[in-house]
């Protein structure tokens, strides 16, 4: 069984989403379900097989959010060592082919959000990243072709 590693926020996250679909998401499905059942003939009652799929898909995402939080270790921030990348570092990178500037701080997957500038550790990038200095130039292997990224800066 792998650790999930989160930080507080994303811990409290997924505790939050988890809470709300065992109560109102199961509740909300039961109600949807007992609404189909009551047009009649099951057999050929397409909204009851939705409402049966939809319960599915919500009783499958509860079970994921339950294996985070079994698995889930929260790291201290304060704690981070900042002369390399490692998971929660906020990092500032080059692109060195267009000289482009960009942020990301890298997160476990369930706390990953690219608008948050919040990226996957074990993505193609996030695992380019991770073990490097400021200085250091990081060849990643993306789906574009190989990239190079100078890390220019390592914060919290």
């Amino acid at each position: 069984m792998s650790v999930t590693y989160l930080t507080q926020e994303g811990y409290d996250k997924v505790r939050l989403e988890l809470d709300e679909l065992k109560t109102n998401g199961r509740q909300e499905a039961a109600r949807a379900i007992a609404e189909a059942r009551e047009k009649g003939d099951l057999s050929e009652n397409a909204e009851y097989d939705a409402a049966k799929d939809a319960q599915g898909m919500l009783e499958l995402r509860i079970n994921e959010l339950e294996k985070v939080m079994a698995t889930a270790r929260i790291i201290d921030e304060s704690q981070i060592d900042t002369s390399k990348v490692v998971l929660l570092s906020a990092v500032k990178i080059k692109n060195m082919k267009t000289k482009k500037e960009v942020q990301y701080k890298l997160v476990s997957e369930t706390e990953a959000n690219l608008k948050e500038g919040k990226i996957s550790a074990t993505s193609p990038i996030g695992q380019g990243l991770l073990g490097k200095a400021v200085g250091d130039v990081a060849e990643v292997q993306t789906p574009a072709g190989l990239m190079q990224f100078q890390i220019l800066e390592i914060s919290v």
